[in-house]
């Protein structure tokens, strides 16, 4: 059920300097230096735009969720390019991905890996499932069992699995990106609040425009154009766009921000769970993410705006009635936006 991508040899880069940098050394690069923070930024989104087509905005905070060190969850209707964009994510980036559809059938076993019992030696020795790869992509999550979900549980928070007691660590940079489809759901599990709140963000693609659309047919569709897609980054550039990522510094004013929309939500009307404290955590580091990527080794109320929706609307759990009059996450989320002040200050 999980397959191996073909590999393909990466094209010729020159690397970061091995130390921790932050989004402004990157940004002043000297002649025939290594490549900057927003050149890497953007090779990767404009790989991933040839095969996406019109989904710029979705492009980038894909990436800055990788760079954030969060997990993918992308729901939509069937034929929008979920599945390209997670797969041209991962063929983007000289690493290990695996790609895996989620049946009913799928087992926590077939996910985390086996003992196999050696006759020579006479022992067990672990046989790692898909999960040891930097980027696994989980097609239809949502039609696995909640026990198979659960087997993601302690992967996508710890990055590591526990197998008869053992506990074995996953590689660096680790991401899982699942797709579901919100619309049919005979035949699905709805995944429970603990594991969407390990989600970084939620993205939903939507239609293209009509040009983007044109641009998928004259493409001859994402097939053939996601076959010739390779590699423009190495897995240790990715590790080095990570850690200047952490590096970014968010001011006391901001962070009391982040509370305060996390507070607000706590006591919103319309709500039966607000937003816990994992999700002001993941707000951070999403806030982080975006500044970087525009530059900036400093965040400002500007990111945490631009991130929040897809960041916090998939944590919050609407009250019945509320739902009835036609709330949803996004609304939530907009209203808090909107109740709470943005400081203006540092």
């Amino acid at each position: 059920m999980f397959a191996a991508p073909d590999s393909a040899p990466p094209p010729e880069r020159s690397t970061l300097p091995a130390v921790t940098a932050t989004p402004t050394q990157f940004s002043s690069p000297a002649p025939h230096a290594s490549p900057t923070f927003a050149q890497l930024f953007d090779a990767i989104t404009g790989n991933i735009a040839s095969v996406v087509h019109g989904k710029r905005e979705a492009i980038n905070l894909a990436v800055m969720c990788l760079l954030a060190e969060g997990h993918l969850l992308i729901e939509d209707v069937p034929g929008v390019g979920k599945t390209s964009l997670a797969k041209a994510l991962a063929a983007s980036i000289d690493c290990s991905w695996k790609r895996g559809q989620f049946p009913p059938d799928l087992l926590p076993t077939d996910l985390v890996g086996v003992s196999v019992f050696q006759r020579a030696t006479e022992s067990f020795v672990f046989q790692p499932g898909p999960l040891f790869a930097n980027i696994v992509l989980a097609d239809e999550i949502n039609r696995a069992s909640p026990k198979t979900q659960s087997a993601l549980l302690e992967a996508m928070e710890e990055r590591q699995v526990s197998a008869d007691g053992v506990s074995h660590q996953l590689p660096v940079p680790f991401m899982v990106a699942a797709t579901q489809n919100p619309v049919e759901q005979e035949g699905t599990y709805r995944l429970p609040e603990s594991q969407l709140d390990r989600f970084l963000m939620r993205l939903s693609l939507g239609y293209p425009g009509r040009h983007a659309e044109l641009a998928i047919l004259d493409s001859n569709g994402a097939a053939d154009s996601l076959h010739a897609l390779r590699p423009v980054v190495s897995t240790e550039e990715i590790v080095l766009m990570c850690q200047a990522v952490r590096s970014v510094h968010v001011a006391d004013v901001l962070k009391s921000y982040m509370v305060d929309l996390a507070e607000t939500s706590r006591s919103h009307n319309g709500l039966v769970l607000g937003l816990s404290p994992r999700a002001t955590l993941q707000l951070a580091r999403a806030t982080r993410s975006h500044a970087a990527a525009h530059g900036r080794d400093y965040a400002i109320p500007d990111d945490v705006k631009a991130v929040a929706i897809p960041v916090l609307s998939h944590r919050v759990v609407l009250r019945p009635d509320a739902s009835a009059r036609g709330l949803t996450g996004v609304t939530a989320v907009q209203e808090i936006l909107a109740t709470v002040p943005v400081p203006a200050g540092r």
